[in-house]
């Protein structure tokens, strides 16, 4: 590449030193440079005593220069310095190298200061020294500030770490920035899960679009609760919360004058788990009563169903005789008569008790949609079969998602759902004599559905039987025909799932037992 020459420059001009190019200016041009530096400067011999001072060491200092010319800089030396300083500025000059540092002076009013000081040994033509060179200004206000600086900060940190509220800082790339001791707590619990990451997908879950609105207006939001499912089988934890944001100026030289800015998201996350444990605790007493009630009701609903099943039964055997009365009818004509007339009597005497059985049928109230978190329904019912869980000693095996999006539905048509799926299940398990007896529930969301497969090790359904189940009064069970009630458990179960729009089936894939998969859209039900 051929070399770019600068105008009036050719390979013949010669390359002057500095020391050449200097040799031009009077000397009186390097005093009036050093004299009204505003740097405070002063050159000693080599035991330190004053031989020149600057304007600026004046200043600085409050000696004239006729006031230390020929004294020792010790002059300006206090006793907060520790010698090893001393010491170390010594060991240096002695070496031929300049020293820099931070010494405690005094001025002559008595005042101390800081001084930030370079000390440089000056040398002659044989590298040999011959005067020294000191430079010093006051940065006594610099380390204030500093030092404010780091107590503000040493008395946040203290503060923030003795919050009993989680608080994390994160930058725009959701990279920890400062944290304080309940968050890094949380984050221990949490492992390997990172609590900030984790809570931002449930919140991004939740609010969708309004998070990504909220960050980029810069605003906040306050008292925002998500559930978290810490863990296999561990119980869920509940957390409000609070968010802000933050704009920072950039600290790069290239932001001096732009000045851009940077946000940052701050979280404070607050644990809530108690609080929601003892509403849980009594949202539990109220359920099982509820639930106790449904059953009542649907036990009530499964007689008269049974009920009206059978009876319907002699009513066609009459209807089919009389017809069949009718169609023989002869020289007898007048007895036949007389015959199907009885029977159309007790034809009517029995649709007009059936009616009656029908109208005494109990109402299906589903309730009002609401927001269900399906962890905290499918822990519901787990924990309403606790105790026939453990009377047959089944196994469970629970595998709830870290953060499930809520869904929108009749919450305890729900909780019957699952209860009946569950309590089949056991059942299934408990008459089979089947010594492996585990029950396993897992739930994801997949689509725009959430998907429950409850899974037991029972003898499992035939595969001619597998929507046959789903009929009314037909069971499996043995002895189904000797009383009411047999046969409607996995019928209501397809009624609530129709409700939500949602489907069930058994997985014919399945070879250990029985699965049954349910799929519940999240946002919809019917009214």
């Amino acid at each position: 590449m051929a070399q770019t020459k600068k105008p009036g420059i050719t390979d013949e001009t010669p390359v002057l030193e500095n020391s050449e190019l200097l040799q031009g200016l009077p000397a009186s041009v390097f005093f009036q440079a050093v004299e009204h530096s505003p740097v405070a400067i002063s050159i000693t011999d080599l035991h330190a005593n004053i031989l020149y001072s600057n304007r600026a060491f004046t200043k600085e200092t409050g000696y004239e220069a006729s006031e230390v010319l020929g004294r020792n800089e010790s002059v300006l030396s206090n006793r907060n310095t520790p010698r090893l300083v001393y010491d170390a500025l010594w060991g240096r000059l002695q070496q031929l190298k300049p020293w820099s540092g931070v010494l405690v002076n005094r001025r002559k009013d008595g005042k101390r200061y800081l001084a930030e000081l370079m000390v440089a040994p000056v040398l002659d033509e044989e590298n040999q020294p011959i005067h020294y060179l000191g430079m010093h200004r006051d940065v006594t206000e610099l380390y204030s500030l500093e030092q404010r600086v780091q107590n503000q900060k040493a008395m946040i940190e203290k503060a923030v770490n003795a919050a009993n509220v989680a608080m994390v800082l994160l930058d725009e790339e959701e990279k920890i920035v400062l944290d304080n001791l309940a968050y890094k707590t949380l984050a221990t619990d949490m492992c390997p899960q990172e609590p900030s990451h984790v809570i931002l997908r449930a919140l991004q879950d939740d609010m969708g679009e309004r998070l990504d609105t909220i960050r980029e207006r810069g605003v906040g939001f306050s008292d925002y609760e998500v559930r978290l499912d810490i863990g296999r089988n561990s119980t869920p934890r509940w957390f409000s919360i609070d968010g802000s944001m933050i704009e920072i100026g950039d600290e790069t030289a290239d932001s001096f004058f732009a000045q851009p800015e940077r946000r940052y998201l701050m979280l404070v996350i607050n644990d809530v788990t108690e609080l929601r444990r003892r509403q849980h605790a009594e949202q539990m007493n109220a359920l099982k009563l509820l639930i106790a009630e449904e059953e009542a009701l649907q036990s009530m609903r499964e007689a008269l169903n049974g009920a009206l099943y059978q009876f319907q039964r002699p009513l066609n055997l009459m209807n089919a005789a009389v017809r069949m009365l009718e169609q023989r009818k002869g020289d007898e004509g007048a007895l036949t008569e007389q015959v199907i007339g009885a029977l159309r009597e007790a034809i009517g005497a029995g649709n007009e008790a059936r009616e009656k059985l029908e109208q005494a049928l109990p109402n299906e109230t589903p309730g009002v949609k609401s927001s269900i978190n399906m962890n905290e329904l499918l822990r519901n019912v787990l924990e309403l079969s606790t105790s026939d869980l453990l009377k047959h000693g089944i196994l469970v095996d629970w595998h709830p998602p870290l953060h499930m999006p809520a869904m929108i539905g009749f919450e305890s048509r729900l909780h019957s759902l699952f209860k009946q799926l569950v309590d089949n299940a056991i059942e299934a398990m408990a008459s089979s004599g089947t010594s492996r007896r585990e029950l396993s529930i897992v739930a994801r969301v997949e689509g725009g559905d959430v998907v429950v497969n409850i899974s037991d090790t029972g003898p499992g359904v035939s595969e001619e039987n597998r929507t046959r189940v789903f009929e009314p009064f037909f069971s499996t069970k043995p002895n189904t025909n000797k009383g009411a009630g047999y046969g409607m458990g996995l019928t209501i179960v397809q009624e609530i799932v129709a409700e939500h729009l949602g489907t069930v089936h058994i997985d014919p894939l399945y070879q250990e037992g029985c699965r049954v998969c349910v799929h519940l859209p999240l946002g919809t039900a019917r009214s």
